[in-house]
């Protein structure tokens, strides 16, 4: 990359080197602000292939295939290099033409990929035959040496991740599982969800304990399985005349209502009188 920036004046050169330079820092984090450096590394120096790949990688990450596309091949036309194949790809599966993708699966430009390229081919093909529906096609396609290997390579932990996930889509769940777990051993950075996808499959739930509103939430789960069973007394109105209902234990009626109010339901109406005039007599003292 510096020596295509040797192309531009020395200004211009820094100014574009550290818009891309902060394109590389954002990419993962905040992919909006890298695409907007991208953009004015872009206006500034489009004929250097770098920068068009940069800008490629930033519309890439925030789903402007179409952008992202153009500048591939762009990018793939100043260099003659053939390894930004697979990614050209997986933008059309994102413009809706997984067809076109998979036609481009078998392209000779394939072959002109190393192997972490080719892995990468791979996982884009099962991808598109995924999204036409051809889910077994799907699990077959990411059936080899690399899959079956027990050594560990920086693509290895994907690699079973897809398949695992290929495989629950083709509805062979008990298979899944197993190679979830593979992936979650290959994958010590947690660089793809696979503990938690194998959790979920276990019946398992993962709270982050660093969470504040995680750990509150847990604590009233646990408080509301300790406290008794409460359950809703009779409606009762209160002096202002607004309905209100009292929650009561057992063991606490005594609390709220005095003898007169546990026999009302069963008075007649000379009693519900009688205690009617006690109850205003009783106030009247109180007062």
């Amino acid at each position: 990359m510096r020596q295509e920036l040797k192309s531009l004046p020395k200004t211009l050169a820094d100014d574009v080197a550290c818009n891309l330079v902060m394109v590389a820092r954002l990419l993962d984090t905040e992919p909006e602000e890298a695409y907007k450096y991208s953009r004015v590394a872009l206006r500034l120096a489009s004929r250097v292939a770098s920068v068009r790949e940069a800008a490629g990688f930033a519309s890439y990450m925030t789903q402007r295939y179409s952008e992202a596309l153009t500048e591939f091949r762009a990018a793939r036309r100043m260099t003659g290099r053939a390894d930004l194949w697979p990614v050209m790809a997986d933008c059309e599966r994102g413009l809706g033409r997984p067809e076109k993708a998979l036609a481009m699966a078998g392209e000779p430009e394939v072959k002109q990929l190393d192997k972490a390229g080719q892995v990468e081919m791979r996982l884009v093909a099962a991808g598109a035959r995924g999204d036409m529906g051809q889910f077994d096609a799907a699990v077959v396609t990411l059936q080899s040496p690399e899959l079956a290997s027990n050594s560990v390579q920086p693509w290895t932990a994907r690699l079973r991740y897809a398949y695992a996930e290929a495989l629950i889509a083709a509805d062979r769940a008990d298979e899944a599982r197993e190679w979830f777990a593979k992936a979650a051993d290959a994958d010590p950075e947690g660089m793809t969800n696979a503990s938690e996808r194998l959790a979920e499959i276990d019946g398992l739930e993962f709270v982050d304990a660093l969470d504040p509103e995680a750990a509150a939430d847990e604590e009233d789960e646990e408080a509301a399985e300790e406290e008794p069973a409460r359950r809703p007394a009779r409606d009762t109105r209160t002096d202002e005349g607004h309905d209100s209902v009292i929650f009561e234990e057992d063991e606490d009626v005594e609390e709220y209502y005095d003898e007169d109010d546990l026999e009302i339901e069963d008075a007649s109406a000379d009693e519900l009188d009688r205690i009617d005039e006690d109850r205003e007599g009783r106030r009247e003292d109180r007062d």
